[in-house]
């Protein structure tokens, strides 16, 4: 392979990436705007060395399986991997990259603004000004809870847990963790965070419950029924990580009884179509996946996988392959 083969941008990128695109590669694009069915997106691989997609197209088995055989990498511009078949890709002797670290400090912030909006009651004091509503203050009125006073339990304490950790620790929270292997010590140290081995433990002490775990068939649905009933009374969670860690109608029957006090969502099982129940509740703040979306993450994002795929061209092995 060489810096001439061609390679496949399934979605547009800031545009300094796209500058370089023009400037060292031979990019092919498919039509904006995007997402573009997984057919198609095979068919416009024909040829192309590399491709260079998002959390929005899907590449399971049968689509790794379909692709043509000038196909060595696919680098996808996120930090999760969960729609595309590593292992298939892996079978087939293509290389699969992602963008770590780049997108950490942004998600993290975006986790506390989550945070901030559904403990202060964001959404509803924002409609009072959107819908001209505002009367005279009150001391009863809009009654959020003090973060600062309550226990943070953090599912997932890689990079962006241990992120959001140092955060909520500037907040005076006590902070707990759950991981399937305990943290550096430098980390604890750091933040403070004590590990629970297990996530009954965690969720226990979880005035506020933080997803930052990747989806795997053992997270799908893990906030269910069962644990959000484990969680303190008026609890909040928070997910900027997959929307398919958690069971929507467990969610929104525990905000119905009063077992969540709130939920800060960023992402949702079936994004773009959340279920419609979310939209309307005052308890929710919600916001559209746009943990990763500063000018500057993207931006990093997209060089990464550009820089992926430029080792891959030169016959170098990739900077961030996964496993």
């Amino acid at each position: 392979m060489t810096a001439a083969a061609a390679i496949l941008i399934a979605r547009p990128l800031p545009d300094a990436c796209e500058a370089r695109l023009d400037r060292a590669f031979n990019a092919r694009r498919l039509p904006a705007p995007g997402p573009h069915p997984t057919p198609a997106l095979i068919e416009a691989a024909a040829g192309c060395a590399a491709l260079v997609v998002t959390v929005t197209e899907r590449l399971d088995a049968a689509a790794i399986a379909a692709l043509p055989d000038t196909v060595r990498l696919i680098a996808t511009v996120s930090v999760g991997h969960d729609h595309i078949d590593v292992a298939a890709a892996r079978r087939r002797g293509i290389a699969v990259t992602n963008t770590p670290d780049v997108l950490t400090d942004a998600t993290a912030d975006l986790t506390l603004l989550l945070l901030l909006g559904a403990a202060r009651r964001a959404k509803e004091a924002m409609a009072l000004i959107a819908e001209n509503r505002w009367g005279a203050w009150s001391a009863t009125g809009l009654l959020g809870v003090d973060i600062g006073k309550r226990r943070m339990g953090i599912l997932g304490m890689g990079r962006i847990g241990a992120a959001v950790a140092r955060r909520a620790r500037a907040f005076g929270m006590d902070l707990h963790y759950h991981n399937r292997r305990r943290a550096a010590p430098e980390v604890e140290a750091e933040t403070g965070a004590r590990w629970h081995p297990t996530l009954d433990g965690l969720l226990a002490v979880s005035d506020v419950l933080v997803l930052n775990a990747a989806s795997t068939p053992e997270t799908r649905g893990i906030v269910n029924a069962a644990t959000l009933a484990r969680l303190p009374e008026g609890a909040i969670l928070v997910n900027s990580a997959r929307g398919d860690l958690v069971d929507d109608e467990a969610v929104i029957a525990a905000l119905d009884s009063g077992r969540l006090f709130a939920a800060g969502l960023d992402v949702f099982r079936g994004e773009p179509a959340l279920d419609p129940r979310y939209r309307d509740r005052a308890d929710v703040f919600a916001l559209p996946h746009i943990g990763s979306a500063t000018m500057e993450t993207r931006v990093a994002m997209g060089m990464l996988a550009l820089d992926n795929v430029a080792a891959v061209l030169a016959g170098q092995p990739p900077l961030t392959p996964l496993a």
